[in-house]
């Protein structure tokens, strides 16, 4: 637990559980080391102004909403399952394997006879997200047994359950357990969330704001990687045409005339195919670097 003189604290919730591992390397990349305190749920962070507080995703919002902490990072899906009114204040597009959203989908076995929703009437569904499963069925007019999952929810089907409503990235876990997607219930992304008083508080929000920005630029930088290039004046129309920059190329004379060098954030894919290129065009001591942060 941290303090300074002052008595401005910021307690921030970080994600324990599937999100912890990602959520961490981010604050790490976005300039703030988050250590672990041996058993304790009140992780060591570089930054006196702030408090970390490992809580699970599916509580997060209800210890925002009651003030037990200031702000934390969570799920939209978890927001939705609680019910509770929290300030959203950014979307941060990652989730535990990658970047990007989840989504929680109906799924059944390859051979049921369930072939649309209407046919969950009267059905057994498992799930880790009863009010929203039951939000979703009451939607479609559907009138379901519900039950609550304490996980391995795939493998739940066909003996346990008729049908599974689960979380999923990649659909993976789904195939591997011979589990065909039915219907999407809802896409969720991660969101930083925050105490109603606390996001007035002008001191915290500008706090909470900053974290933001550098936890924004640490996913923007995620999938990019900085190129570093010397030219000849003449090469520098051919190599400029190669170049997917997110704006326009930073451009500086070299001592020696008639060359410059080139430098441009590019997305990772497609470095492997744009150095050959950059190459052939004319371009001289190509060098790839990785980022931490890119603040747009």
């Amino acid at each position: 637990m941290n303090g300074n003189n002052n008595n401005k604290i910021l307690k921030l919730g970080i994600p324990k559980g599937s999100l912890q591992e990602t959520t961490i390397s981010l604050f790490r990349k976005a300039g703030f080391i988050i250590k672990p305190n041996g058993k304790s749920f009140y992780p060591e962070i570089d930054d006196m102004e702030v408090q970390c507080v490992l809580i699970r995703a599916q509580e997060m919002a209800r210890y925002v909403e009651e003030g037990v902490i200031d702000c934390g990072i969570t799920g939209k899906d978890m927001i939705v399952e609680s019910g509770c009114d929290v300030v959203e204040l950014a979307e941060l597009l990652y989730a535990k394997r990658g970047l990007g959203r989840v989504k929680w989908v109906v799924a059944v076995p390859e051979d049921s006879d369930i072939k649309k929703i209407k046919d969950l009437e009267g059905r057994h569904i498992a799930t880790e997200a009863v009010n929203l499963s039951k939000k979703y069925l009451e939607k479609h007019g559907v009138s379901a047994r519900v039950e609550f999952s304490w996980g391995a929810t795939e493998a739940k089907p066909p003996q346990l359950a008729d049908a599974i409503i689960e979380v999923t990235e990649t659909g993976d876990s789904l195939r591997e357990n011979n589990l065909r997607i039915l219907d999407t219930v809802m896409e969720s992304t991660t969101k930083f969330v925050a105490n109603k008083k606390s996001a007035e508080d002008l001191w915290k929000r500008n706090k909470m704001e900053k974290v933001i920005m550098l936890m924004q630029g640490a996913i923007n930088a995620e999938e990019k990687v900085g190129v570093k290039m010397n030219i000849q004046s003449k090469s520098l129309s051919s190599v400029l045409a190669l170049l997917p920059a997110l704006k326009k190329p930073t451009i500086n004379s070299l001592t020696e005339s008639g060359w410059m060098a080139i430098e441009v954030i590019v997305d990772e894919k497609t470095v492997r195919d744009l150095i050959p290129k950059l190459k052939k065009a004319g371009a001289e001591g190509i060098i790839e670097y990785p980022l931490n942060k890119v603040i747009f």
